[in-house]
């Protein structure tokens, strides 16, 4: 098939390019230039989404079996993609996340959970909010019409190259050795993916000419953040890396300590109401049609043996990631902090 990836230099959209490619299909990828390097094998088309004239000349001459929108953030940005390639393309896939649903977190989610409101013709460079995702659904929607879209609502995604920074952290804390604060209850399981069993699935179902939504991440219950925690320490540990286990509770007293949760100790969710369900999306519809989940410490060691060869961090598009959940880049708990509340509560 002819593919076009719009972004596919970085993490999910590499995922999708090096699979697409291992499987022997076309693929055009179209973005800055900045936030990584093409694939070797790929069509690279420079361009900003933002820009009709880019999104023309891309466009001018082309077609393509099927679209991959891995990188759209804002409604205005969707819907100018989906305009522009609607008589150039078969078929839509847009990445979107669990968090456009209403009551994630809160409640158990299914794809027909209600979406959070934000419209299709939203004005562009809106301030980062869960909702934009539900909006760029919507434009797409508008443009190819649901018999042409497939929407890939992800889960969390690790892996090698990811820019989230979550898993990295914690796999670059353990290797520094010492007692590590180990938040909350370690029975606690997780709902973490793959990046590329994520992007092999979508496009399974691309392939299959396959539309509608699907909840894109593992099951409930495959991994807990203790087998999570204990996995990094094992792959990236120093000899003398030590897991000490902190109660929700005193992490979360009001003091100059307090701990943000899921950012200072990333995928930490106290057990708190707001955070009741945040591990507990039903992806059985994907898990049905074919979704497989590789063991995460196959996932933890191919993202430490990335971090060993990929040399300092890239922080060049910083401009480019402003309004994006990755925004932040760096995540996780500064050392001087957690030293002071594992002499305190350790």
């Amino acid at each position: 098939m002819k593919i076009l990836l719009l972004g596919g230099s970085s993490f999910l959209g590499r995922a999708y390019a090096a699979e697409a490619l291992a499987r022997g299909h076309h693929v055009t990828t179209f973005n800055r230039g900045r936030s990584g390097g093409d694939l070797p094998g790929v069509d690279a088309v420079r361009g900003d989404r933002d820009s009709a004239e880019d999104l023309a000349r891309l466009v001018d001459g082309r077609s393509w079996d099927a679209v991959v929108d891995t990188s759209a953030q804002q409604p205005a940005q969707a819907a100018l993609s989906a305009r522009l390639l609607r008589d150039r393309a078969a078929h839509y896939t847009v990445v979107s996340s669990v968090h456009a649903h209403a009551d994630w977190a809160v409640q158990v989610i299914t794809e027909d959970s209600p979406l959070l409101p934000c419209p299709a013709d939203t004005p562009p460079d809106q301030p980062f909010g869960r909702e934009l995702k539900a909006g760029c659904e919507r434009a797409v929607l508008r443009h190819f019409g649901a018999e042409r879209t497939l929407v890939l609502s992800s889960g969390l995604l690790v892996g090698p190259y990811e820019i989230g920074g979550r898993l990295p952290w914690w796999l670059e804390r353990m290797a520094r050795g010492g007692r590590v604060l180990a938040p909350g209850d370690p029975g606690r399981t997780m709902q973490v993916i793959d990046v590329r069993d994520f992007a092999a699935f979508g496009l399974d179902r691309l392939t299959a000419g396959a539309a509608g939504r699907f909840l894109t991440t593992a099951p409930p219950g495959l991994l807990t953040f203790g087998q999570w925690l204990e996995t990094c320490r094992q792959v990236a540990g120093a000899p003398d890396t030590e897991l000490a286990w902190v109660d929700d509770a005193a992490l979360l007293a009001e003091g100059p300590d307090q701990v943000a949760p899921w950012l200072e100790l990333p995928f930490w969710a106290p057990d708190l109401p707001d955070w009741a369900h945040v591990w507990q999306v039903d992806s059985s519809r994907a898990r049905a049609a074919g979704l497989r989940c590789r063991p995460f410490a196959e996932t933890a060691r191919d993202t430490w043996e990335w971090l060993r060869t990929r040399g300092p961090v890239d922080d060049t598009d910083a401009e480019g990631r402003k309004g994006r959940p990755d925004a932040a880049f760096r995540q996780g708990i500064e050392p001087a902090k957690e030293q002071r509340l594992l002499a305190a509560l350790g």
